[in-house]
């Protein structure tokens, strides 16, 4: 039975599955492409456009793809139909392409003529090839409506419309809510849903290029649509891409029959006309908040809105007529994609495609980026561009010359090479500001204030680790704290010390980060200092609380995650570890250990914008002014005790009087404080101190402004401010100093949310890179201003820069010395960074009034390469690791002349062929005053080449000079062929060292011995810096043989910048020694002096540290040298005004003559200024002069902004310093015309090569060369006319004196006698006869014309 019902339900089940099969095989044989016939005549409205987009993507599903980007106010999806090959997957090579209709909910052409298109494409593919090839070769996105709610509402035959069907349902206009670059808009995701979905979807899209389907006119409207004055009549807002822009247009406009006319006579405005049927947006009326702006600023895409009908939402009897106006142009516009520029950008390393990378066009100041596959798309008109690609990590490619023709795009693929080969940077920072924007706006369907509630709950609900160090840090722990979590914790941290405090303590910071050791491109830098006052502890155990928090949850907690992952953050425990050893646990108001160990308040020691520091700067003070220049610093604060409130600058007041003293920022500060302070309960309540103090002082929201609450001078926040990129404020965390460590949890509860809040606050604002337009590098120290702002900030070496601002529409200026500055409009979100990138055009050379073509000489490869390195090495980082990859091992002495002989032959044995070996002339007591030439041509003048000469020992018992040159010469031949960098700098340059040119005075002076004169002078008496004169009647007697030797060299010219090192104090000084007269070129010299200032550790803070000094802080550590010690006959002003070539002296170091252990920290703090001397040489302009023919001009003189002059070497070689800026130069030679042009120098990059042509004088005696030649002419012309005259005479008087000569003849004899008789008189007395008057005889006439 059982198995009778087995078969019974097995013949069932058979038979279901055959009726199954068949249903199938029918089901399958209906054809679902039976659609019902488009009839172009009626509006399909939300359901029915949800079927058909539905429908048509099943039957298409090959070339169709449809998704909703979210959803409508009233809970409509947002559909986007997908059309080309392969539509599910992404991929390369196919530029993105969209159109976007019915934003305004009852401009409803738009929906159906977009409809249409849908269903051309899709039933054209593969039978029309112009339609088969742009779905193969285009990636399409189409959505008919973004406003399918407004749609909802509207009415048909309602031809003006209404606000009910225009907005969305929350009454929002979406073409006003986009964020605006000239006004702040708030982007509401609860109010648009709509504008939040189409943000997020054009941000992650690279779409190249767009259009917006409107109504109630018939124009194609292009960027910009509003301006910064926002002005009713209507302003020509110009983008950068604008010829672009109204090519695209009039390609729209001139294949719609309505659009081209320019004459749309819609009723409302019926005299309205439109040129070429095109119209620049805010020169039609001005619409902030427009979405193809956004498109364009923020999506790097480029979108024009169509304007389609007069009738906004005409009868659908018309809608066929519609969509054969524009069918034609929304199928052209569609195919411009293709034109410009496409490529790829891949690593050269790997061939790895790089997302993200920028592609810059000279002179177009708009970007574009490649997408994750590394290709991009640029959009151009035809012509020959200069393309620039930089990507974070890699090195900067430029390419030019490339030609754009008519037609299909140009294919251009870049290789970029790896700044690291190891491990090459990733991008820290997007290129395109575009996701920040949509952090300020808000993302997915949550608006600000529910996504802050999202982020609040998951921090509530996150699991983090707490610090469980709770306990005072004596130096020798904290310490050993510092090296367990830096070992521990290695991939995020580094531990290094900037200095040492007065008693030998290690200034330690902690690095936390998630590439340590490495400023990333775009990464903005965070600093706190703690325990500065050494008896104030909580801010001390705060930090190490901080790095422990921050170390232990760096990858579980996402918060901590991205702050390690966006920001390089440093952390010093302690300023003041001295002052922290003899203090007091339990202190609540007192001074025990406040002090460092030389009893001096640190917070009173940096220099002041108002008062005189007069208490000399302590170790610990200058440890952190050099770090604080050594990093790009953004946001810092300084963590004190004794009260509890955050005060920001500025400290102190002009008059000394404790009131409101606001700085420029004064916003920013209050922001930055309040971010702290907020985040603490206790100290927002604004009560310092209850029930401590008699006194009861309130700080409203718990922050003040310094100067208002008590003057400070030499405070250190107020000096990050004025002297470095660094806004930094001072929190005061609580009214016990030193309490007990049971407080301590409470103080780490109270500040935790505090001190992550103000790291947060460093991503506020603007950031972006200043980049140059000719190679896309990076331009260091450019300035970013803001135009209601007096306080720049300058680029980091890599070009980034940061701007901390609060919210708001600010104008940004970027310039720099040899560009053109660029400004644009910025609105700064309420919450995140807004990025803005600025490209600078170089500052052309201009000759005698007209732009130079042609004067810039073509540079080979190797000439290119070693101007890369001459920027390179001007970066601050470029020198620190030139010295780092060049260690010195040398034992440091001090050497007699004997052995300095030595060692100067042993150098020219060991390196024979980079060393030369001179005397230039004996001392008094026949010692040699020795000339070291280093050069990879040692014997052979090299015009074409810079020469530097390096000079000590002028005073011989300041010898420090002497032996820095020294090991500076053994340094440079021993990494000559082993490092790159010095062997290119070797190849490139003369370098001329002189260590000594007092060898007898040297004799005898004493180690040891910081003040004395003994060895000052030669063995004459003569200070040998007092004897040189350039003029004999200067001259009391003949110059010393060691002055002579010296001048014989400086008179040879040829030099272009001379150091001199002596000794005696910590400083640099530039010309002149001599009194009153100022110097030509003072810019120059006092530029060159800052360079060797900057470059050394101490001397750039201007406090030279020496006992006794009397020159108190000197400004950036240079002087003219008249200011501090005046004099006559010094060798740097002859250096000047007869070697024409710039000198500087160098004081290294407060003692004369110390002792020989100090020799290897002298050489560490001179070795980085030595060096960018040798890098400096090769700035400034360099070039040679020549005539037309070719021929080298040689001693033509090169007059620098009408003072200085240099003289050109053989072949017509010169080379000149100058200070980074714009100057004049003008060539004079005799017999040529004057040359004059204006040139620019930079700061960080090699000379300026420019050729000199002269053209033949062309005045003589002062007269037009033309005049004095017609002159010259018209008197030969003349002269012959006259001597013709003078012949015909003459000929006519030997005619009528024809018969005399035959008479002579007949009575020669006769006349014999008389005739010698009258030769032997004199001549004179014959010729005197010639011009007789014609009333003489004839017999005289005859002896006349005889003779």
């Amino acid at each position: 039975m059982s198995g009778q019902r087995r078969s019974t339900l097995c013949s069932s089940h058979k038979l279901s599955l055959l009726v199954l099969s068949l249903l199938v095989v029918f089901i399958s044989s209906v054809p679902l492409d039976e659609l019902e016939p488009e009839t172009y005549s009626k509006y399909y409205n939300y359901d029915q456009l949800t079927d058909l987009l539905k429908s048509l993507a099943q039957k298409h599903a090959n070339i169709a793809n449809l998704t909703s980007i979210g959803r409508s106010v009233e809970n409509r999806e947002l559909w986007v139909m997908r059309v080309t090959r392969e539509p599910a997957a992404d991929g390369p090579g196919k530029p993105k392409f969209k159109y976007v209709g019915n934003m305004h909910g009852d401009e409803t052409v738009s929906r159906q003529v977009l409809i249409y298109l849908l269903e051309y494409l899709l039933e054209k593919y593969g039978e029309d090839p112009r339609v088969t090839e742009l779905l193969d070769s285009t990636d399409i996105y189409i959505m008919p409506s973004m406003n399918p709610d407004g749609f909802e509402k509207s009415k048909e035959g309602d031809c003006l419309g209404t606000d009910e069907g225009r907005n969305n349902a929350n009454n929002v206009d979406l073409n006003r809510s986009f964020p605006d670059q000239y006004e702040e808009i708030d982007v509401n995701a609860e109010e648009m849903p709509e504008v939040t979905a189409v943000m997020r979807w054009i941000l992650e899209n690279k779409f190249v290029l767009s259009g917006n389907l409107h109504g109630g006119t018939v124009v194609a409207s292009y960027p910009f649509d509003d301006s910064a004055f926002h002005d009713n009549d209507g302003t020509y807002s110009r983008s950068p891409d604008d010829a672009l822009f109204r090519y695209l247009a009039r390609v729209y406009a001139a294949n719609n029959p309505v659009m081209k006319t320019g004459q749309p006579k819609c009723e409302d405005s019926i005299n309205e006309t439109f040129e070429d049927g095109i119209t620049n947006g805010a020169k039609w009326y001005d619409v902030a908040g427009g979405m193809q702006d956004f498109n364009y600023l923020k999506g790097g895409c480029l979108e024009i809105t169509m304007e389609l009908s007069c009738c906004k939402y005409p009868p659908s009897s018309q809608l066929k007529t519609e969509w054969d106006n524009n069918r034609e142009a929304l199928l052209a516009y569609m195919e411009k994609i293709h034109i410009g520029v496409r490529g790829f950008v891949r690593a050269a390393k790997n061939d790895a495609p790089l997302a993200d990378a920028v592609i810059m066009v000279a002179g177009i100041n708009h970007n574009v980026s490649t997408s994750r596959f590394g290709d991009y798309y640029r959009l151009l008109l035809p012509g020959t561009y200069s393309f620039t690609v930089l990507a974070p990590g890699y090195i900067p490619m430029s390419v030019s010359g490339v030609e754009v023709t008519e037609g299909k795009a140009v294919v251009l693929n870049i290789t970029l090479e790896a700044e690291n080969d190891e491990n090459p940077a990733t991008p820290s920072i997007p290129e395109s500001p575009t996701e920040t924007s949509v952090n300020s706006a808000s993302t997915d369907s949550s608006s600000s204030t529910s996504v802050n509630a999202a982020a609040d709950e998951e921090k509530d609900s996150r699991v983090t680790v707490q610090p469980q160090d709770f306990r005072h840090h004596h130096y020798n722990d904290m310490e050993l704290f510092l090296q367990k979590f830096s070992s521990e914790y290695s991939s995020i941290t580094r531990l290094y010390s900037i200095g040492k405090s007065v008693a030998e303590r290690s200034l330690w910071v902690m690095e936390i980060s998630n590439n340590p050791g490495v400023h990333e491109f775009g990464e903005p830098e965070f600093k706190y200092i703690g325990n500065m006052h050494g008896n104030e502890v909580v801010g001390r155990e705060l930090l190490l609380n901080l790095i422990e928090y921050l170390c232990r949850n760096y990858g579980t907690d996402p918060e901590i995650t991205q702050l390690i992952n966006s920001t390089r953050i440093h952390i010093m425990p302690s300023m003041n570890p001295d002052g922290y050893e003899v203090s007091q646990e339990g202190d609540i108001h007192g001074v025990q250990g406040r002090n460092n160990t030389n009893n001096y308040d640190l917070n009173r020691n940096f220099p002041d914008r108002f008062n005189f520091v007069t208490d000399p700067r302590q170790p610990e003070t200058l440890a952190v002014m050099n770090w604080a220049k050594s990093y790009p610093f953004v946001l810092s604060a300084n963590l004190h005790g004794g009260a509890l409130v955050v005060n920001y600058p500025f400290d102190d007041s002009p008059d000394n009087v404790s009131r409101y003293s606001k700085s420029s920022d004064d916003d920013v500060f209050r922001m930055v404080a309040l971010a702290y302070s907020r985040e603490n309960s206790q100290m927002y309540d604004g009560h310092s101190c209850k029930g401590m103090d008699s006194y009861q002082e309130y700080f409203k929201d718990g922050i003040t402004n310094g100067a208002e609450w008590y003057n400070v001078h030499g405070g250190m926040q107020d000096w990050n401010y004025i002297n470095t990129n660094c806004f930094e404020v001072t929190i005061e965390l609580g009214c016990s100093k030193y309490p007990p460590a049971a407080d301590l949890p409470k103080y780490w509860e109270q500040n935790c949310r505090s001190l992550l809040q103000l790291i947060h606050q460093v991503h506020r604002g603007v950031k972006g890179v200043v980049i140059d337009s000719k190679d896309g590098s990076g331009i260091p120290n450019a300035t970013v201003t803001v135009d209601t702002i007096n306080h720049p900030v300058t680029t980091s070496v890599a070009g980034d820069y940061w701007r901390l601002l609060v919210p708001g529409k600010y104008q940004l200026t970027a310039s720099a010395q040899g560009y053109s500055s660029v400004s644009t409009f910025v609105n700064v979100p309420k919450e995140g960074v807004e990025i803005v990138n600025f490209t600078l055009n170089r500052i052309h050379s201009y000759t005698n009034g007209q732009t130079t073509q042609g004067t810039t000489p073509v540079l080979d490869p190797s000439m290119i390469e070693f101007q890369s390195l001459i920027k390179q090495l001007s970066g601050e980082s470029g020198l620190d690791k030139l010295i780092k990859d060049t260690p010195t091992q040398s034992s440091f002495r001090y050497r007699g002349y004997s052995e300095i002989s030595e060692f100067l032959r042993g150098l020219t044995l060991n390196f024979p062929e980079i060393t030369s070996l001179q005397s230039l002339g004996q001392s008094v007591e026949i010692r040699n005053i020795w000339a070291l030439e280093i050069s990879n041509n040692p014997k052979v003048q090299e015009p074409s080449e810079p020469k530097i000469r390096f000079v000590a020992g002028i005073h011989g018992n300041a010898p420090v000079g002497t032996e820095l040159l020294l090991e500076f010469a053994a340094s440079l031949c021993i990494n000559y062929g082993k490092n790159q960098a010095i062997t290119r700098l070797i190849d490139e340059t003369r370098i001329v060292i002189l260590p000594n040119i007092n060898p007898d005075g040297r004799e005898l002076a004493k180690e040891k011995d910081c003040t004395s004169s003994v060895g000052k002078t030669n063995v004459r008496g003569k200070d040998l810096d007092n004897d040189f004169f350039g003029n004999a009647s200067q001259h009391a007697a003949e110059p010393q043989p060691e002055t002579r030797a010296v001048m014989d060299l400086i008179q040879e010219r040829g030099f272009t910048l001379s150091v001199a090192l002596d000794g005696g104090s910590v400083l640099v000084t530039y010309p002149y020694d001599k009194p009153v007269q100022p110097v030509e070129n003072a810019d120059t010299l006092k530029y060159l002096a800052t360079v060797y200032a900057n470059n050394h550790p101490k001397m750039h803070s201007g406090d030279t540290g020496c006992p006794n000094s009397q020159t108190g802080t000197i400004p950036n550590g240079v002087l003219r040298a008249a200011e501090w010690h005046s004099h006559m006959g010094s060798m740097k002003d002859f250096s000047v005004d007869f070697g024409h070539c710039p000198e500087i002296t160098v004081y290294t170091s407060c003692c004369l003559f110390p002792q020989a252990e100090m020799l290897p920290t002298l050489w560490a703090e001179n070795r980085k200024s030595l060096l960018s001397m040798l890098v400096e040489v090769h700035k400034g302009i360099r070039g040679v002069v020549k005539d037309k023919n070719g021929k080298p001009i040689v001693g033509a003189v090169i007059v620098l902004n009408g003072g200085v002059r240099v003289f050109t070497s053989e072949g017509g070689y010169f080379h000149a310093l100058l200070a980074p800026g714009l100057h004049n130069i003008e060539a004079v030679a005799d017999g040529y015309q004057q040359q004059s042009q204006k040139v620019s120098v930079s700061p960080f990059e090699a000379a300026s090569s420019i050729i000199i042509e002269f053209e033949m004088e062309n005045d003589i005696f002062g007269l037009p060369r033309e005049l004095v030649v017609a002159s010259a002419a018209a008197a030969m012309t003349a002269l012959v006319v006259t001597a013709c005259i003078i012949w015909c005479v003459c000929s006519a008087k030997s005619n009528r004196q024809k018969d005399g000569f035959h008479r002579l003849r007949q009575h020669q004899d006769d006349y014999d006698d008389e005739i010698r008789s009258m030769s032997m008189g004199s001549k004179k007395s014959l010729l005197s006869h010639e011009f007789q008057d014609e009333s003489e005889s004839d017999e005289d006439s005859l002896y006349t014309n005889k003779l």
